[in-house]
């Protein structure tokens, strides 16, 4: 199960290096206070997946901070990202930051197959395991859109920001529901997945159904030796290859910290307690995304780019290896309203998340002034 104090998985390794999981493990000095949230789970009964399979109960978990206005007008929402918690945009909230809870009625959701919400591993019979359907990035959009217009009766928000697979969201949300939000925010991540992410998230689903523990996902323990083979898979993509050459790995780390130990650390702590059906259906979801199979526009990427209404603040990486920053200008192309502003970050995938010096104040002050 996601540890619900966990900010960011992308970021949990250097943190343990550095003693510290509860911070960012870059520059703890410079990390705000935490902001206070409150966390509440929502259930839709015979929820439909896109796929056509009714799970009779749907849930998502998801946290709020700051009090909604008696307007409804002050709703920003932050869909969480790869098997992360509701806290993991807590780098962007706060009375300094882009969305401080004073103004903002901030609700941050999370995805199906992270372990808490609606999941393979705590999913009963007849959808446990690998048995729980393939649920992509629209069905996370429509059940958010249920929670919204069921729990607060909020139909309209001021924002959509997402980072990662919480980006995948926000284009969705542009191209599902334009005229849902004001203003859009993705940061590292586009709006499709394409052939080399694909490929590359089947090599991670493939290192953790290469181990014969893993039993077509009905293990009865964990395949743990797929898992390792999955996290060091992922960390190679993690970072830009000038990061691993500047050994930028110790930075918030202990002086006494090797190579090896980050290695290794990675290997066995990079999503700890992560069930291996939770991961897999998530790189599914993420594989299958583009929003150009959205109903209405027959595979057609950049129509559906095309319609995409609000003002959009696009925010690759400069050296995301996940998401590259040429995949994020060709899309914008598309896009009638969009704002390309490239992360100047070493620190690849994370950089999106506010990872590396001078990455959070990047992304906070641009954020604040498009929001503004």
């Amino acid at each position: 199960m996601v540890s619900p104090r966990r900010t960011s998985i992308l970021l949990s390794i250097l943190a343990l290096l550095a003693g510290a999981m509860a911070l960012s493990p870059a520059h703890a000095a410079d990390a705000p206070v935490t902001p206070k949230g409150d966390e509440h789970v929502f259930t839709a009964r015979n929820f439909v997946t896109e796929s056509g399979t009714v799970l009779p109960e749907a849930k998502v978990m998801f946290g709020t901070y700051g009090r909604l206005n008696a307007a409804k007008d002050n709703v920003v929402l932050v869909p969480s990202h790869y098997m992360a918690d509701w806290h993991g945009y807590e780098w962007l909230i706060g009375k300094d930051l882009a969305l401080d809870p004073d103004r903002y009625f901030i609700v941050a959701t999370e995805m199906f197959g992270n372990g808490r919400s609606s999941s393979p591993s705590n999913t009963a019979e007849p959808f446990h395991g690998p048995r729980f359907p393939v649920t992509t990035i629209r069905d996370n959009v429509e059940i958010v859109r249920q929670l919204l217009a069921q729990t607060y009766g909020v139909t309209h928000v001021r924002a959509v920001i997402g980072f990662s697979m919480g980006a995948q969201q926000v284009f969705q949300w542009g191209v599902s529901h334009p005229d849902f939000a004001d203003r859009l925010v993705a940061t590292a991540g586009t709006a499709r997945t394409y052939g080399h992410g694909i490929v590359r998230l089947e090599s991670q689903i493939a290192a953790i159904e290469a181990d014969p523990v893993y039993a077509g996902g009905d293990y009865k323990t964990p395949p743990e030796k797929g898992i390792e083979a999955f996290n060091l898979v992922w960390t190679g993509w993690l970072y830009s290859q000038e990061w691993w050459r500047k050994e930028l790995w110790r930075e918030g780390a202990p002086a006494d910290v090797t190579f090896d130990k980050v290695v290794r650390m990675y290997r066995t702590r990079f999503i700890p307690g992560a069930d291996a059906n939770d991961l897999i259906l998530q790189m599914r979801a993420w594989q299958r995304h583009d929003v150009g199979t959205t109903p209405g526009f027959n595979g057609d990427t950049q129509k559906a780019l095309g319609s995409i209404k609000a003002p959009l603040l696009y925010m690759p990486g400069a050296t995301d290896l996940y998401f590259p920053v040429e995949d994020a200008r060709y899309e914008a192309a598309f896009i009638p309203h969009a704002t390309l502003k490239p992360i100047p970050s070493l620190w690849g995938h994370p950089a999106g998340a506010g990872a590396g010096p001078g990455d959070g104040k990047f992304l906070n002050d641009a954020i604040k002034d498009f929001l503004n």
